[in-house]
């Protein structure tokens, strides 16, 4: 049922959590991360998952959803007085995104290094934007940016239950 890789990747997880989890300050960090439909539609997402695994973040939930147009404004109503919150929406509902918990010490940090800067142009070589987005307003992938952003995005899209610790 699971082969060799996929049992170490996931002790490997298992004991990362375990061995920074003596004191509060060495816990395990959790953050929401999406990969957008224009990397779904790129077939990137087996590449994208594979740099957060190679950077030492496990996968705690994971699923494909396509937003309805609701479900996008509400998951983006932080942004709804910006002049960019239409087309945003639109894009976000123009196809399935990729919803997972990613977990680890300093997960929120390194999801957004990993991710690069919004504009691809100006994201750092290596980084994900810089390698898979097309445009500043089609940027591959999205990020939790604080751990209170953290627990709302997580908590719009996985029960508890559904998310393994």
């Amino acid at each position: 049922m699971f082969n060799k890789a996929a049992l170490f990747a996931l002790f490997f997880c298992l004991w990362t959590i375990a061995a920074y989890s003596d004191t509060p300050a060495q816990q395990a960090q959790q953050t929401l991360s999406i990969i957008k439909p224009d990397a779904v539609a790129s077939n990137h997402i087996g590449e994208i998952i594979a740099r957060f695994e190679k950077a030492g973040l496990c996968v705690g939930a994971i699923k494909m959803v396509k937003l309805s147009k609701q479900q996008a404004e509400d998951f983006y109503s932080v942004h709804k007085d910006r002049p960019f919150y239409a087309g945003l929406v639109a894009f976000m509902t123009s196809g399935p995104i990729v919803a997972m918990v990613l977990a680890g010490p300093g997960a929120i940090e390194k999801n957004r290094n990993l991710m690069g800067a919004t504009d691809p142009a100006k994201a750092a070589p290596g980084t994900i934007r810089r390698d898979f987005a097309e445009s500043l307003q089609r940027n591959a992938v999205h990020g939790s940016d604080s751990v209170a952003t953290a627990e709302f995005e997580i908590a719009f899209f996985f029960l508890p239950s559904e998310i393994l610790r």
